[in-house]
C-alpha cells in the first residue's frame, strides 16, 4: 500500500516538473488578422487564416454585460477562486459517480485560456494519459498564472482568444460576424448570444442554429440573473445583521458565523 502510494506521489510529482514553466509561457492568443490599406487610408484587403482573424480589443472596450455573460455562464465562481475551481470539480465528480454522466466540465477560464494558447497540442491527444497528463499541468499552471497575473488581464486575453463558430476567433470578430457591429455596441441580448456560442460552437452558432442559440442565449441571462439576485440577497442579510449588531441584538462571533453559513448557502460546493 505504501508502495503504491508512493509510485502515485512520484508519478504526480513527475507530471508537474515536466509542465512548462510559468516564465516561459506567453497566454496571449496569436493570429490577429492584418489589413493592408491605400494611400487614402482605405482598407483594401483583410489577411487571415482560417483560425487567425483576431481584432484585438481591451477589457475597457468590452460591454460589462459581454463580461458578466461569460464569467457566469463559463465560469461563475472566476473572481473567488485561484486558478481551479475546486467546487466545481467536487460537482462534477458527484455528477458523474451518482449519474454516469461525464458530461459537465470544470475547467475555469484560466484553464481554458492556458489549453487554448499553451496546451495547443491537445486537440490531438489520441490516449487518456494524455488528457489525464494535460489536464493536471493545465491546473498546476493555473495557480501559477494567478499568482502573477490579474483576473482582468486573464479575462481580457480569454475573451481576444475563444472560438466563436463561423471562423471568428475572439469577441469583436464575432460581433462582426454575427451583428456587423463593434463588440462594444452590442447590448444585452446580443453579449448573451455571443457568451452562449463559446461552450460549442458549432451547436450553438445563431446563424445555423438559431433555436439551440436562442434557448443557450436564455440559460446565459438566467445565470446572469441568478447572479445578481445571489448579490441582493447577500448586500440584504449583510445590512440587516449589521442592524442587529449595532442594536447590541447579536454579538460579533455570531454575526460571523450567521455570514459564514449564508455564504456556504449561496455558493455550496
Amino acid at each position: 500500500c505504501i508502495a503504491v502510494t508512493c509510485l502515485g506521489v512520484g508519478s504526480f510529482r513527475g507530471v508537474i516538473d515536466t509542465a512548462p514553466d510559468v516564465d516561459d509561457i506567453d497566454i496571449m492568443p496569436l493570429g490577429y488578422a492584418t489589413f493592408l490599406y491605400d494611400d487614402a487610408g482605405n482598407q483594401i484587403r483583410k489577411l487571415a487564416a482560417p483560425d487567425s482573424n483576431r481584432l484585438p480589443v481591451t477589457l475597457d472596450q468590452i460591454p460589462v454585460d459581454l463580461q458578466h455573460a461569460v464569467v457566469a455562464i463559463e465560469d461563475e465562481r472566476f473572481y473567488e477562486h485561484n486558478g481551479i475551481d475546486v467546487k466545481g470539480i467536487l460537482r462534477a465528480g458527484m455528477k458523474a459517480l451518482t449519474t454516469g454522466d461525464f458530461s459537465e466540465g470544470a475547467s475555469t477560464i484560466t484553464q481554458q485560456l492556458l489549453k487554448n494558447n499553451v496546451f495547443t497540442n491537445w486537440t490531438s491527444e489520441s490516449t487518456q494519459l494524455e488528457r489525464f497528463t494535460r489536464k493536471i499541468q493545465e491546473q498546476y499552471l493555473a495557480v501559477q498564472v494567478e499568482k502573477k497575473t490579474d483576473k482582468d488581464t486573464i479575462l481580457e486575453n480569454y475573451l481576444n482568444t475563444i472560438n466563436l463558430g463561423a471562423g471568428s476567433y475572439g469577441v469583436q470578430a464575432a460581433a462582426r460576424q454575427y451583428f456587423d457591429k463593434d463588440i462594444w455596441d452590442l447590448n444585452l441580448s446580443e453579449c448573451a448570444t455571443l457568451a452562449g456560442i463559446t461552450q460549442n460552437p458549432t451547436k450553438f452558432n445563431p446563424i445555423t442554429n438559431p433555436k439551440a442559440n436562442s434557448k443557450r442565449r436564455k440559460e446565459v441571462l438566467d445565470h446572469m440573473l441568478d447572479r445578481i439576485l445571489i448579490f441582493f440577497r447577500l448586500q440584504l442579510l449583510i445590512f440587516f445583521l449589521e442592524f442587529l449588531r449595532i442594536f447590541s441584538f447579536i454579538s460579533n462571533a455570531a454575526l460571523m458565523l450567521l455570514r459564514l453559513i449564508f455564504l456556504f448557502q449561496m455558493h455550496p460546493p
